[in-house]
């Protein structure tokens, strides 16, 4: 079963940076979004 995680992992290395980088910056938007009142 290790052995697949790893096989996974590896084959989706690329994917799984776009799908972090994805969902950060969804909440950097987010934490923006409910701050921007406070400023206006």
């Amino acid at each position: 079963m290790i052995d697949t995680v790893k096989d996974v992992l590896s084959r989706q290395q690329q994917t799984l940076w776009q799908d972090a980088l994805g969902a950060l910056s969804l909440v950097v938007i987010l934490f923006g979004t409910l701050h921007l009142p406070a400023f206006l």
